[in-house]
């Protein structure tokens, strides 16, 4: 089978023939995928930020159909659609226990520690499995990261909301556009959208937000100028670049939180600052198994869309240099 596969950081990926995936364990399965998310991690692992041994087939947002089942798999048979947790865990740690599937004292991240789905077929355990009847496959594969990793931050960002906050989505790439939908449905806050691509701002609004700024034109005065002087209540920064980490700390209100997702420099606060405006800077990581489900419960009932442009797996470094460059409008999905 083809898979898109790194060989060595700062390296394009080449598409190369493997072996098509085997079952040694009872609750393994074998999927074929029918998409797969371009995702930022995969562009750090391709730096060296994430250390991985090579060769490795990156990918973990996927989705696909059910290929085979290992002997112990129950609920899942050949044919079903389904989209899969990136976390291959145990079950059986305090972690897992608890519903923390990231946390897994023996977690496996496809595409990282694992094969994963930039390829015509993954293996994956049955307890990474999520049923997508009646959906787009190709179209939902980025809810398996981006869109999980927004569910996750969205709750953090929600406790601090009320009627008449304000939060500012900072980045309306393939996790902003995504969070401006989430904290529609899930907060009656002010959602102010920030970005330095006018097209993204336009999306944005389309998706509801309620405040665009360019982040061209100092980002800083224009959050104070929407927020009548106090900021914003809570920031999420999607980027995580060190420009977006320092400009979410300056727009928050006393009281007011960051929400880090996006990763890459260096979150600056003086702790004299951090006491007396009770500041909170809160990592965000990747959803556990019930938020995917959550997830993709929305996306059945049509509350939450993901904007994709799709590409054919020979295409995967054009992909990854959109990424890159910030070229792409939502989220890049392979389709093997």
């Amino acid at each position: 089978m083809k898979a898109a596969r790194l060989f060595g950081y700062h390296e394009p990926l080449k598409i190369v023939e493997v072996d098509y995936p085997r079952i040694t364990k009872p609750d393994h399965v074998v999927v074929r995928v029918k998409g797969a998310g371009v995702c930022h991690t995969d562009l750090h692992v391709v730096e060296g930020m994430w250390q991985v041994s090579f060769p490795r087939t990156l990918g973990h947002e996927n989705a696909g159909i059910v290929e085979e089942v290992g002997d112990a798999v129950e609920g899942f048979k050949r044919g079903d659609p389904v989209i899969i947790h990136p976390a291959m865990t145990d079950g059986v740690c305090r972690a897992c226990r608890a519903g923390e599937d990231m946390y897994c004292e023996n977690l496996e991240f496809v595409g990282m520690g694992r094969d994963g789905g930039f390829a015509e077929y993954m293996l994956t355990s049955a307890r990474s499995l999520v049923k997508a009847e009646g959906l787009d496959l190709a179209e939902i594969a980025p809810m398996a990261d981006a869109g999980l990793t927004v569910m996750r931050a969205v709750k953090k960002a929600s406790i601090g909301l009320y009627p008449g906050s304000f939060v500012a989505v900072v980045g309306i790439g393939g996790l902003g556009h995504i969070a401006v939908q989430l904290l529609k449905l899930m907060s009656s806050a002010y959602i102010v959208a920030i970005d330095v691509v006018e097209g993204k701002l336009r999306l944005a609004e389309q998706l509801g937000a309620d405040y665009v700024v360019n982040a061209r034109e100092d980002p800083v005065r224009q959050i104070f100028e929407i927020t009548g002087r106090r900021g914003v209540n809570v920031a999420m920064d999607l980027v995580g670049v060190q420009s977006t980490h320092d400009t979410c700390i300056r727009i928050l209100r006393k009281g007011g939180k960051v929400v880090v997702v996006g990763y890459g420099g260096v979150i600056n606060v003086k702790s004299q600052d951090m006491i007396a405006n009770e500041l909170t800077v809160e990592g965000s990581l990747v959803g556990n198994y019930l938020e995917l489900a959550d997830l993709v419960e929305l996306a059945r009932q049509g509350k939450v869309k993901l904007v994709t442009k799709r590409f054919p797996l020979e295409r995967v470094n054009e992909a990854l240099n959109m990424l890159k460059t910030g070229e792409l409008v939502g989220r890049a999905v392979l389709t093997p």
